[in-house]
C-alpha cells in the first residue's frame, strides 16, 4: 500500500520534529556547559582548590610524636583547622562549628577525622566539646604541612571573621577550602556528598 501525499508530509514533519528536538537539546546542553552553568546540587559550598594541595609525601606527627598516616585504603576524610597561637573566640567558634558538622554526619562520622593543627610544639588547646570527640587528632603544624595548605595565613584583622577550614581527601590532597566565616551547613553538605562516593 502506497502512502498518500498527506501521510508522507505528516511523516516528514514528524521526522524533522524529532531531529530538531534531538539537535536542539544538544545545542542547549552545550551552551549551558560552556557558559559555566551547573545544577545547584553539583556545586560545592567550599572553594575547590585547583590545583589541590598535595600532602601525600608528608607524614604529619601527632602531638604525642606518633605518625599520622594518610592510609587511602581506609577511605578516611579529614577536616583540618589551622589556628594561630592565640586566637581566643575565633578558635572556640570554629571548634564548635566543626564539632557540630562532625556530629551531624551521623553514621558517616566514623569515616572523618578532625585535624587540629597545633601552632607550635607546646600545649595544643582545643576549645569546647571538640576536645572530647574521638575523631579529633592534634597534629603538629610544621613548615612542610603549612606549605601544603593554600592560603592558610591569618592576619589579626581577619581573625575576627573566623578561621579557614580545609577538607583533605583519603589520599592526602587538600581539595576544599572554606574561608573565614563559612557556613557550617555547607561544609556538612559537601562532606555528605564526598562520603557517599565511597
Amino acid at each position: 500500500m502506497t502512502p498518500t501525499p498527506d501521510q508522507v508530509r505528516r511523516n516528514r514533519r514528524l521526522l524533522l520534529l524529532i531531529v530538531a528536538l534531538f539537535l536542539g537539546s544538544m545545542l542547549v546542553a552545550g551552551a549551558l556547559r560552556f557558559s559555566g552553568w551547573r545544577p545547584a546540587n553539583t556545586k560545592n559550598h567550599g572553594e575547590l582548590l585547583d590545583p589541590p594541595g598535595d600532602l601525600r609525601a608528608l607524614t604529619p606527627r601527632l602531638e604525642d610524636g606518633a605518625e599520622y598516616r594518610w592510609e587511602p585504603v581506609a577511605r578516611r576524610w579529614r577536616i583540618a583547622v589551622a589556628p594561630p597561637a592565640e586566637c581566643g573566640d575565633a578558635c572556640a567558634t570554629v571548634a564548635d562549628q566543626v564539632d557540630l558538622v562532625w556530629q551531624l554526619l551521623g553514621r558517616n562520622a566514623d569515616h572523618v577525622d578532625v585535624l587540629w593543627l597545633c601552632p607550635d610544639a607546646g600545649d595544643c588547646m582545643v576549645p569546647g566539646r571538640l576536645a572530647r570527640e574521638p575523631a579529633l587528632r592534634r597534629v603538629r603544624f610544621d613548615a612542610a604541612l603549612r606549605a601544603g595548605l593554600p592560603r592558610n595565613t591569618i592576619d589579626p584583622a581577619s581573625l575576627e571573621r573566623g578561621l579557614p577550614v580545609y577538607v583533605i581527601d583519603p589520599n592526602g590532597f587538600v581539595i576544599l577550602r572554606y574561608a573565614p566565616g563559612f557556613d557550617p551547613a555547607g561544609l556538612r553538605q559537601d562532606l555528605g556528598k564526598l562520603l557517599r562516593l565511597m
